[in-house]
């Protein structure tokens, strides 16, 4: 998978120890981390939550890459941000037992993670645990594994209520505030990595108009 890291600006500080955490887990199972900032408080673009969430969508969406990790304070707002943009199938994860149950039974493309809440001596350790146990194994798989069909079954119902429920990513581009669209996506690592990932044109032509 290609793994995308996301950090609003109340967590911007951190982002270099999470990247470097996740991206070692990440390529023992394989996976390829890509890291969208924010890159430290110093990081004169400013994401917010609900800019993560846009972010995490038109990642997902045009399959720029497969799997985004994000956060905020709590992994609450992050997490809802995320889920009120289609495609995007988020679950908080707080520990290792939340990122294997999450991968397992839920197999959602996106992890919200608290980043300050409880966040402190040995930080680093939980969170080498939790990215070890969400890709300890292809996602799906069932915990326990009697209940996997059904788990399954429920995870495509879900996809299929989404797709109806949720309008298109490019509809809800056009419509977004521009300013805020724009705010979201204009710094250089965004233009650098996304348009050379992204697999939708329709999408990227959109993206460099608001840049243009």
């Amino acid at each position: 998978m290609k793994i995308a890291l996301i950090n609003e600006n109340s967590q911007a500080s951190k982002n270099a120890l999470i990247y470097s955490v996740l991206k070692e887990e990440a390529e023992k199972a394989g996976h390829t981390v890509i890291n969208y900032g924010m890159y430290g408080d110093e990081d004169p673009h400013r994401l917010t939550y609900v800019q993560n969430g846009l972010l995490a969508s038109i990642l997902l969406t045009s399959k720029a890459v497969d799997f985004v990790i994000t956060g905020c304070g709590t992994g609450q707002g992050a997490m809802m941000a995320c889920n009120a943009f289609p495609n995007v199938l988020c679950g908080r994860v707080a520990n290792p037992l939340d990122a294997y149950l999450f991968g397992q039974v839920n197999d959602g493309n996106c992890v919200a993670m608290p980043f300050a809440q409880d966040f402190g001596w040995g930080a680093e350790i939980n969170l080498r645990y939790t990215f070890e146990k969400l890709f300890s194994q292809p996602f799906g798989g069932g915990y326990p594994k009697e209940r996997a069909a059904a788990e399954q079954a429920n995870k495509k119902i879900l996809d299929e209520v989404k797709a109806i429920t949720n309008r298109s990513l490019i509809e809800i581009l056009h419509d977004l505030d521009q300013d805020f669209l724009k705010s979201t996506i204009d710094y250089p690592q965004f233009k650098e990595q996304f348009f050379l990932a992204c697999k939708d044109p329709e999408i990227a032509d959109y993206l460099k108009s608001v840049l243009a």
